[in-house]
């Protein structure tokens, strides 16, 4: 009577292969298991990705997705300053300081965009080397 339950209680737990834990991605932002592997579980009739930590150097990896999505956000944040500064170019009425502070702006957070894309790209490229 028990037996039943307690082996369909293992196979939950019983690994059919490997595979890459998806989903949960929000406006682009990568989660924080994107370079993990994972373990396919059956459960039943279904089988599930589940994410497996086996090592301390899985940290290194939960670390850059991290600041992979830091990066983005940061991205995100340069876009904004971008806009915020093309407002004050067209507001400033010719006013030649005003004029210089919105370029001044707007250059600077093109350069903090094209930062933290090129390394947002270069820790996506080095983690998936170590993945």
């Amino acid at each position: 009577m028990i037996l039943p339950h307690i082996t369909d209680y293992l196979n939950t737990f019983a690994a059919a292969g490997s595979c890459k834990p998806s989903g949960g991605a929000f406006l682009g932002f990568p989660t924080w298991y994107k370079y993990l592997d994972g373990v396919e579980v059956v459960s039943g009739t279904a089988t599930e990705c589940v994410i497996k930590i086996n090592h301390i150097n899985d940290a290194w990896l939960i670390l850059a997705a991290v600041i992979e999505l830091l990066l983005r956000l940061g991205a995100l944040v340069a876009i904004g300053i971008v806009i915020a500064g093309g407002v004050q170019y067209i507001t400033s009425e010719g006013q030649p300081d005003k004029l210089s502070k919105a370029l001044k702006m707007i250059i600077n957070a093109a350069i903090g965009l094209a930062l933290t894309v090129a390394s947002a790209g270069i820790v996506s490229f080095v983690a998936g080397r170590f993945n």
